[in-house]
């Protein structure tokens, strides 16, 4: 039975432990480069002994950001500045990961503390947002322009080159942003998609540009290197994706050769009704593991070294990612392993306080 200090192994890669911090925006990257905040946060948690270290949505094109601030990995100018990061994160002993996203519909919006409102094509630092189909996200959001067949395999090829950037710049482990309802998820999720060529319709169809992308990535991806896919689970609305195609989505994507499913819910419904509650979205992740017979990852509300170390106890999901607790305290994961009486990786510059 494993815990959540034991290791980890998928392909060639071991992470020290079942902890990872979960992909989390910082809004801080002029035109899409690293940069010292990205090195001090990530740097921060991987030395406070986190296992697997992923960096937020990092966009495989500019129109695929969230904001105009976002990290970007769209040119190979790119890949240095995230090598720089890499390296401090490998040298602490963590798994460096990295997100490959698109927002799709959500994007071109001010940051967060901005006030996170949509910014409008024709706006300074807007830009026009694309989607499946020409539904917005809220009435306040632009109407996103259909992608046409061909755009769509513009835009896996962007994966498929992010890829290879992210390889050149030392990530060992990658997951595909096909969740929240940006451009992945609002494709296989039939809110926001009501295509009726080969990508919209029936249940395959509409997973299809998702397959196809993962596909393309796994072209340059080696098979020794872990391949994550973070998924909603579900829209948490009457008439969207539900857990049970999750559980079908996930047994294809274990068949393209994902390693691991990331298991997250909503983002697709501004009107969703979300039963948020501690660890509210690890059921996603059991029925996943379980029903598609694949590692999965969980968030949601895990805060307590108690609660991640029982998910992990009772197989209801293989790596636990945190991350507004691991905003509160970057050294979670050494003072988790305080509490539960096990050993941890403490830097030996900190060890006088451990």
């Amino acid at each position: 039975m494993p815990a959540l200090f034991d290791s980890l192994t998928l392909q060639g890669v071991t992470l020290r432990n079942r902890i990872g911090l979960s992909p989390m925006c910082q809004y801080s990257y002029p035109d899409g480069f690293s940069n010292d905040w990205q090195l001090v946060h990530l740097g921060a948690r991987a030395a406070g002994g986190a296992g697997l270290i992923l960096t937020e949505a990092t966009a495989v094109e500019p129109a695929g950001r969230i904001t105009p601030d976002d990290l970007g990995i769209w040119s190979d100018s790119h890949v240095e500045p995230l090598r720089r990061v890499t390296r401090f994160l490998k040298g602490q002993g963590a798994v460096a990961g990295i997100q490959l996203a698109h927002a799709g519909r959500k994007a071109s919006t001010q940051r967060a503390w901005d006030g996170g409102k949509p910014i409008a094509a024709h706006m300074p630092r807007g830009w026009q947002v694309v989607g499946p189909s020409p539904i917005p996200f809220t009435a306040a959001h632009q109407t996103p322009r259909e992608l046409t067949a061909e755009e769509i395999r513009e835009l896996q090829e962007a994966f498929r080159a992010a890829a290879a950037r992210a390889l050149a710049a030392g990530f060992e482990w990658l997951e595909i942003h096909g969740a929240h309802g940006y451009l992945l998820h609002s494709f296989y999720s039939p809110l926001s998609n009501r295509r009726a060529d080969e990508y919209g319709g029936s249940f395959e169809n509409r997973v299809r540009f998702l397959r196809e992308t993962v596909r393309a990535v796994r072209s340059v991806w080696p098979e020794r290197l872990p391949l994550a896919v973070r998924i909603s689970g579900t829209d948490w609305a009457e008439g969207g994706w539900c857990v049970e195609e999750a559980v079908q989505l996930a047994c294809r994507l274990k068949a393209e050769g994902v390693d691991l499913i990331d298991c997250s819910a909503g983002g697709n419904s501004a009107d969703a009704a979300v039963p948020v509650g501690a660890g509210y979205q690890v059921p996603i992740s059991e029925a996943v593991r379980r029903g598609a017979e694949i590692r999965t990852a969980t968030v949601g509300l895990i805060t307590a070294p108690a609660q991640a170390d029982e998910i992990i106890r009772n197989d209801r999901a293989d790596l636990v990612l945190l991350g507004r607790e691991m905003l509160r305290d970057p050294h979670w994961p050494l003072h988790a392993a305080q509490t539960l009486k096990q050993p941890a990786p403490v830097p030996p510059q900190y060890l006088r306080a451990f």
